[in-house]
C-alpha cells in the first residue's frame, strides 16, 4: 500500500495584513528586558475578594450549567438599573439587554448582525485594534476619519464629508483608547445633529465609562443620554474593566429592541452565551454601586501620582480626561520614531510603553507614545524612576 503524502491545503487569509501586533512585539521585549510593562492596557492589582467570593458562592450553588442565551436576567436587570439611574434611559432587560463575552465580542457580533459586504464604516483614528478587522471580517469597506492630531477631538466637517449612502454605522469611543479625551456633551449633542437625518447606526463603546477624572467640569457623556442617539446606537461596556477583571472577559451591550434581536442572531451562534457564575457574582455585586461610582477617584490619584512624576522629565504630557492611560509627546526626548523609541525605551530604559501610530491604519507617526497606569502604585512609582533618566 501506496504512503500518503502529507498535505496542509493552501489558505486564502480572511485578514492578510495582519501580523504580530505590536502589543505581543512589546509584551514580550518587557519580558525579555525585565522591563516595566506600562504597555499592556489591564491592571496589575487584585479585584475585590468580595467578588471572587461571589464567584464560589455561585459555583458552590451548583450554578455552573448554560444560562439563558441573552445573559442571567439578574444580571441584565441590574444593567438596567444602572444604565437608568446614570444616563436617565431606561432600557428592557428582557429585549434590549446582552450580556456578552467581553466588549470585543460585542464589537464583532454588532458589525456581524449590521454590516453586509460593501457597507461602509466610519472609525475615528486613532482607535482599538479589533475596529478594522472586525469591519473587514464582515466585507464591509472601512472609512477611516482622523481625530484632530494633538487634540485628538471629533472633526464633524470630516464625519460629516464621509457619510454616503453607503454608510451603515460609525463606531466612537468615550473615554477614548488611546488618547485618554473624553467626549463632551456639546460634541455628542453635533454627532446626534448629524446623524439624524442618516439611516446610520451609531456603535457607542464605552468601556471606559466610570473612568472620568477632574468632575464636576467633566462627566460621561453616554449616547444612552441622547434620545436621538439612543434610539440608533449599540452601546458597548465591560465589567472587566470596571471591576479589575479583564481575563473574565464580561461585558454587555445596551440597544434597542429592534436592534438586539438582530445582535441576538448572531451573539447565539458567535459565543450562545457566558460564563454563569461570574454572572450570578456580577449581578450580586452590582448591588455595590460604590465599586463603580468610586472608580474615577481611584484612577484620578494613580493619573496624578504618574503625571507628577512625569512632569521631571522631558516628555511633554498629553491631557489625561479619562480612561486609564496617559499620553506623552517624544519630541524633546528622542528623534526617533514612536515605535522605535518605544524599542529603545524598554531595552535602554527599563519601561514600555505603545507607540500611537499602531493605532492608525497608516501609521501615521506624530512623536506621541501612551502608558496604562492602571498598576500598583509601586509598579508606577519602580517606571518613574527609571523614566527620570529622560
Amino acid at each position: 500500500m501506496n504512503a500518503i503524502a502529507e498535505h496542509t491545503p493552501a489558505l486564502q487569509s480572511r485578514l492578510p495584513q495582519v501580523g504580530t501586533t505590536i502589543f505581543t512585539v512589546m509584551s514580550a521585549l518587557a519580558a525579555e528586558k525585565g522591563a516595566v510593562n506600562l504597555g499592556q492596557g489591564f491592571p496589575d492589582f487584585g479585584c475585590d475578594r468580595a467578588l471572587t467570593g461571589a464567584v464560589t458562592e455561585a459555583m458552590d450553588a451548583d450554578l455552573n450549567q448554560y444560562p439563558p442565551m441573552a445573559g442571567v436576567p439578574q444580571l441584565r436587570q441590574a444593567v438596567s438599573a444602572k444604565v437608568e439611574a446614570l444616563y436617565g434611559h431606561r432600557y428592557s432587560a428582557d429585549s434590549e439587554i446582552t450580556i456578552t463575552a467581553g466588549a470585543t465580542q460585542a464589537i464583532i457580533t454588532i458589525i456581524l448582525a449590521v454590516v453586509h459586504p460593501g457597507d461602509e464604516v466610519i472609525v475615528l483614528e486613532p482607535c482599538y485594534d479589533s475596529y478594522v478587522p472586525n469591519i473587514e471580517l464582515a466585507g464591509g469597506v472601512v472609512v477611516r476619519v482622523p481625530l484632530t492630531p494633538g487634540s485628538f477631538r471629533p472633526d464633524f466637517d470630516k464625519i460629516s464629508a464621509a457619510i454616503t449612502p453607503r454608510t451603515r454605522a460609525i463606531l466612537i469611543n468615550s473615554p477614548h483608547n488611546p488618547s485618554a479625551t473624553v467626549w463632551s456633551r456639546e460634541e455628542m449633542l453635533r454627532l446626534q445633529e448629524i446623524l439624524a437625518p442618516t439611516e446610520v447606526l451609531l456603535i457607542s463603546d464605552e468601556v471606559y465609562e466610570h473612568m472620568v477624572f477632574d468632575a464636576p467640569s467633566r462627566q460621561h457623556h453616554s449616547a444612552a443620554s441622547f434620545a436621538g442617539l439612543a434610539a440608533r446606537a449599540f452601546i458597548v461596556s465591560s465589567f472587566g474593566k470596571t471591576y479589575h477583571v479583564t481575563g473574565w472577559k464580561v461585558g454587555y451591550v445596551a440597544a434597542p429592541a429592534a436592534l438586539t434581536a438582530e445582535f441576538r442572531k448572531v451573539h447565539q451562534f458567535n459565543v450562545f452565551t457566558v460564563n454563569t457564575p461570574m454572572q450570578h457574582a456580577l449581578a450580586s455585586y452590582m448591588k455595590n454601586t460604590e465599586a463603580y461610582l468610586g472608580l474615577p477617584a481611584f484612577y484620578q490619584r494613580k493619573r496624578d501620582l504618574f503625571r507628577q512624576g512625569l512632569e521631571k522629565t522631558r516628555l511633554r504630557l498629553l491631557p489625561s480626561e479619562g480612561s486609564y492611560f496617559q499620553c506623552v509627546d517624544i519630541s524633546a526626548v528622542s528623534d526617533l520614531g514612536e515605535a522605535d523609541f518605544c524599542k529603545w525605551l524598554t531595552s535602554e530604559i527599563g519601561v514600555a510603553a505603545i507607540p500611537l501610530s499602531a493605532f492608525y491604519g497608516d501609521g501615521f507617526d506624530q512623536k506621541v507614545v501612551r502608558f496604562c497606569f492602571a498598576k500598583k502604585d509601586e509598579t508606577l512609582q519602580s517606571a518613574l524612576g527609571r523614566l527620570a533618566k529622560l
